[in-house]
């Protein structure tokens, strides 16, 4: 077992902390610091899985409200030790690490709603929020906020605006960016700034869109105001069966381009399909079920024999990685309309119409209702992979529709001979869609399989950025996709790196994330 350092906050600090916030919400034990080591980037999870604590906090502070923030921030400029912002934890590319030490402020007792305005569809609540907490209020009181991220059940409102998150209805509502309409942010020097709360402004630059995600370089969020809708009178369901992912990525694309708004429209690839078709009816997702006449060879032997092929998955990827290169067969799309009974079903009528017409099989509204019912457990079913040796890891990438089949392939190719792979595309837009895709693998030692998973994400970065593609649609940056950023951004990335330096001098906010400058003190 890896045995962290000690902290190396000094006693007066400590003290200094205390005086801030209460002796009880500050902590420096082991316990603690070990638990606010990481985020859920699973490679903290490959360390952890190890003994290994690279990144231990010095201390944790739970704050309460703005004055104790800014009186932390000031001190923090004053003794000179980094602060890194921490809502839920819930992060999957290392933004909440404390990668240089010093102290985490965990801001999850800031969890109230301050306002919600029915003239106006918006709710101002604090940003340690629970995603659910806040999504069951605004539905108790008849509305919704649409955002509904698999991790809406430990995530938190100012991760999500931190990490320019989305939710599984973004087709509908758009990224948290699109909800917001003002916010309230702690600079680094302790100075308050608040945003005007307007429908459109024409004020300068978007200072929203700068802090939103940023990912606590710039600031700290406490609170936003965020759009709402009425909760929806009718929601319908329906599925789609395609041979092979042209003709469905072509039928998104042209439900989308009629006007046809959605609010999650998903296409599986063939392997995804085949593997949510074979599974258990307890299990995680079950939206299709293949007639025995339709079955070819490979989809019997992986409806009998699932629990095998999952164990070749996840003993030999490469292997199962190699495997599912030459899968070819049925692909399901499920889609969810929502709103007023009258569009709903004028939007599902036109989504059908195209669906046929581009070679589609309408498979019912089942699919779509088993997706709904079961569309946060895949989120909480991957420990059961890391718990047999091998690790799990999501790449959302996003392009143009004209780029979306070529940057699929290009992604599937450059990382099957390293994992095993599949995926589906969702958050589907206008102009776009991101594509989603899951890999495992594994390797005997630590060593080797950091060095595996960064080839993984490198093979995978290489051809998004030669697509000219976003390397990340909603996960955010963090440290895990920092040099990557930094090469989409290009002379942007010096941009960002000047804005930091004229913000925050001494370097003290969550420093060495997103490509910017490590803490020096």
């Amino acid at each position: 077992m890896n045995l962290m350092s000690e902290s190396k906050l000094p006693p007066s600090v400590i003290g200094k902390l205390e005086r801030i916030v209460g002796a009880a919400n500050v902590s420096i034990k082991d316990t603690d610091r070990a638990a606010y080591s990481r985020d859920l980037w699973p490679l903290g999870q490959i360390w952890m899985q190890h003994g290994h604590v690279p990144h231990p906090p010095d201390a944790i502070v739970w704050v309460e409200n703005e004055e104790q923030i800014v009186a932390l921030l000031k001190l923090a400029n004053e003794d000179k030790f980094p602060v890194i912002p921490f809502a839920a934890g819930s992060g999957v590319c290392g933004g909440a690490l404390p990668i240089s030490g010093g102290v985490i402020m965990d801001i999850k007792r800031m969890n109230r709603i301050l306002d919600l305005n029915d003239a106006t569809l918006t709710v101002t609540a604090e940003a340690g929020i629970i995603g659910q907490h806040l999504e069951m209020e605004l539905n108790r009181k008849g509305y919704t906020m649409g955002h509904f991220p698999s991790s809406i059940y430990c995530s938190a409102l100012g991760g999500y605006l931190a990490a320019r998150s989305a939710g599984q209805l973004s087709a509908k509502y758009g990224k948290i960016e699109d909800m917001a309409m003002s916010m309230r942010v702690v600079l680094p020097n302790g100075d308050i700034v608040e945003t005007r709360t307007a429908p459109r402004s024409a004020a300068g630059p978007n200072w929203d869109q700068v802090f939103i995600g940023s990912e606590g370089t710039l600031g700290v969020i406490t609170q936003g105001t965020m759009r709402i809708y009425p909760y929806p009178e009718s929601r319908l369901f329906r599925g789609f069966i395609f041979h092979g992912v042209h003709d469905a990525l072509e039928s998104m694309r042209l439900i989308l381009r009629a006007g046809v708004v959605p609010a999650a429209i998903r296409l599986y690839d063939e392997l995804d399909t085949i593997l949510i078709g074979s599974k258990k009816e307890d299990s995680v997702e079950t939206p299709i079920r293949f007639e025995p006449e339709e079955k070819n060879l490979v989809k019997t032997a992986m409806h009998n024999f699932f629990d095998a092929f999952q164990n070749i998955m996840l003993g030999v990827p490469k292997v199962a990685g190699k495997l599912a290169e030459k899968v070819k067969g049925k692909c399901l799309m499920v889609i969810t309309f929502e709103g007023r009974p009258d569009m709903t079903a004028t939007e599902l009528k036109i989504a059908q119409e195209i669906c046929l017409k581009n070679n589609g099989i309408d498979a019912g509204e089942e699919p779509g209702k088993r997706w709904w019912e079961n569309r946060y457990n895949v989120s909480y079913n991957q420990s059961r992979v890391f718990d047999r040796g091998s690790f799990v890891d999501t790449i959302e990438v996003a392009t143009t529709w004209d780029k979306v089949e070529p940057l699929y392939d290009a992604v599937r190719k450059a990382v099957s001979p390293r994992a095993f792979i599949m995926a589906h595309f969702s958050h589907a837009y206008v102009h776009g869609c991101s594509i989603y895709f899951s890999v495992v693998s594994r390797a005997k030692t630590e060593e080797e399989a950091v060095a595996l998973y960064r080839e993984i994400w490198d093979s995978a970065m290489e051809v998004t950025l030669k697509a000219g593609a976003t390397v990340t649609h909603h996960h955010g940056v963090g440290m895990h996709k920092a040099a990557y950023m930094v090469r989409e951004l290009g002379r942007l990335a010096d941009v960002y790196q000047n804005v930091k330096d004229v913000i925050d001098p001494n370097n003290i906010l969550n420093p060495g994330k997103m490509g910017l400058k490590p803490f020096k003190k």
